[in-house]
């Protein structure tokens, strides 16, 4: 880790301490997206089938997951997995079905009646990464807020495997979660799919999920077109942030930065302390860690770029987090829930020494899909009303248009837009 300490730094030494790692832009890459969307925009099913061919498997693919075979790979799974999936998808129901908005009716003078309606999306692509691992996690926090949210049609869209085949866990929460189609493709094409729709998938309203470069590019690409899907959020990789005082275990805070730095090679990590003695220990204790890891060489990687940040002012820990704007802040300090007023800028917070960053991520209840890269200074993780719309109704009665028509006749003058006016002027005119 790069050691860096605070008071010792001008502005713009400050400034890029907490830079993250520069993202090359690859134009290649955005390039080959936009010929997979134009392509499946096109071909449909059958470009579909071609990039899966040529990107994940050579094995005979069904784009189309039965529900039989859903149900299947559940009753197949050990009753201990079981178990899990369902604490697991039962605690982000709890969580997020408690913030499900209430409509609202407002009078906002006598006669003019304002309502705010909710409305679930239609229709909701959820994206789910494949890889070296089945990410049981994102499928149940995407799925379950979707159900409970009311959206309709729920389509999970995964990578197939070597073999051709998802892996029956993921086909297994799917069926716990309810999701209404399971489709065997991924990448840049599965999005493009989502987006446009095929003979086989449905176009959606809205995108979520994480994924690669590829992914992330299309769905930025698709969001930008005229009519295009809504997307969760802009995507960037994982991070994590540390706040620790003399009272926090270097053991527990190296374990968190290592389940972020495991995540990815260009994952961040960053440990603010104002306890040099504990900062050192992290470092010893990272070192230690890291040698039981079975994604050793990717968290060594992340650890290359991660900072240590040393300040001998509280005050300074709470500055630093908000001009950051971590995705996860784990605050391991005394009276931690002092602190939290004043951060307004973080994804997610874990408070205290028995709130590892791992709970957040499978079980608490709490969503893990966050922003990163900064944009927790204006965005929020996945929430109820992420899958949500909000209508706005109002009715006006005669004697409230009579009253607040003439203030409407005024602005409409002020801006010159007669046809207004004159939408207001008819009607006060027939009342006489």
């Amino acid at each position: 880790m790069r050691r860096f300490v605070w008071t010792n730094l001008n502005a713009e030494e400050r400034e890029r301490a907490l830079a993250r790692p520069k993202e090359i832009a690859d134009t290649a890459l955005m390039a080959r997206v936009q010929d997979i969307l134009a392509d499946v925009k096109t071909r449909g099913d059958k470009a579909i089938s071609d990039y899966t061919r040529r990107f994940d498997t050579d094995a005979p693919v069904q784009l189309s997951v039965p529900q039989e075979a859903l149900e299947a790979a559940w009753n197949a799974l050990d009753a201990a997995d079981q178990a899990v999936i369902e604490r697991a998808r039962r605690n982000v129901k709890t969580f997020h079905a408690a913030q499900m908005p209430a409509d609202i009716e407002v009078e906002t003078e006598p006669g003019v009646i304002c309502r705010r309606e909710t409305r679930a999306i239609d229709t909701a692509g959820l994206y789910i990464p494949g890889g070296t691992a089945p990410l049981v996690s994102t499928l149940i926090m995407l799925a379950t807020p979707a159900k409970v949210a009311g959206v309709r049609r729920r389509v999970v869209v995964t990578p197939p495997g070597k073999d051709g085949k998802i892996d029956p866990v993921i086909l297994a929460c799917a069926f716990r979660c309810n999701v209404t189609d399971v489709f065997a493709v991924g990448g840049a094409q599965a999005i493009a799919a989502l987006a446009y729709g095929t003979d086989t998938i449905p176009r959606c309203d809205k995108i979520f999920g994480p994924g690669n470069a590829y992914v992330a590019a299309a769905k930025s690409l698709v969001a930008q077109e005229p009519g295009g899907p809504a997307i969760d959020m802009p995507a960037g990789p994982s991070e994590a942030m540390v706040i620790c005082d003399e009272t926090a275990d270097p053991a527990f805070i190296a374990s968190d930065l290592l389940s972020q730095a495991e995540h990815d090679r260009v994952a961040q990590v960053i440990c603010v302390s104002c306890c040099p003695h504990v900062s050192t220990a992290v470092e010893v204790e990272l070192g230690k860690q890291l040698q039981g890891l079975s994604r050793k060489d990717i968290a060594t990687d992340a650890l290359s770029h991660a900072r240590m940040i040393v300040t001998d002012d509280r005050a300074d820990i709470v500055d630093i987090v908000n001009r950051y704007a971590p995705e996860h802040l784990i605050v391991q300090m005394d009276s931690p829930e002092l602190l939290v007023p004043a951060i307004r800028n973080a994804g997610s917070i874990f408070l205290g020494p028995w709130t590892p960053e791992s709970v957040g991520d499978y079980a608490s209840g709490t969503n893990h899909t966050l922003p990163t890269n900064g944009s927790a200074r204006a965005y929020s993780g996945i929430t109820i009303e992420s899958f949500l719309k909000f209508v706005s109704v109002q009715r006006l009665t005669k004697a409230g248009l009579k009253s607040l028509g003439p203030v409407v006749q005024r602005l409409a003058d002020m801006e010159g837009l007669d046809a207004h006016r004159n939408a207001v002027t008819l009607r006060l005119e027939s009342m006489q």
